[in-house]
């Protein structure tokens, strides 16, 4: 029986043109996942390390930005001899389109998986339109 394997590894994120990271620390994209339902999206990010209190939502204008800081893990009176494991933040941008409630974005983490919740506005949610006989 065939086995088929896939290898993850984090994708070191790229500064979009014109902007330049400023940290010298190693900034990686994470792995997303969008589900789309019938009254809101559901974006679950990869940010393994992160908590709720090292990740900062940022919603300006209609960008929504997400970044996490990850402090290395190195035990007291214990140094590195070996790391195949890469340490750094996280960051990851989204344009938000006007379908989006955004009084009502709703973030949580757990063990290093964000998960945010985006309400459909009002104007942009499917409805029923009754169809009646005409006389």
């Amino acid at each position: 029986m065939a086995t088929a394997t896939q290898e993850l590894q984090k994708k070191e994120a790229t500064s979009p043109e014109g902007v330049e990271y400023t940290s010298s620390r190693k900034v990686f994209t994470p792995a997303v996942d969008i589900i789309e339902q019938k009254d809101r999206t559901i974006l679950i990010a990869d940010m393994p390390g992160t908590d709720e209190k090292s990740v900062d939502i940022t919603l300006e204008k209609n960008v929504l930005t997400i970044y996490g800081k990850v402090e290395p893990l190195v035990p007291e009176k214990h140094g590195l001899v070996f790391s195949e494991y890469g340490i750094g933040d996280y960051h990851r941008a989204f344009t938000l389109s006007n379908e989006v409630d955004r009084n009502r974005i709703e973030a949580t983490v757990k063990n290093g998986i964000l998960k945010l919740v985006l309400p459909k506005a009002e104007a942009a949610k499917a409805r029923k339109i009754a169809v009646r006989a005409e006389a």
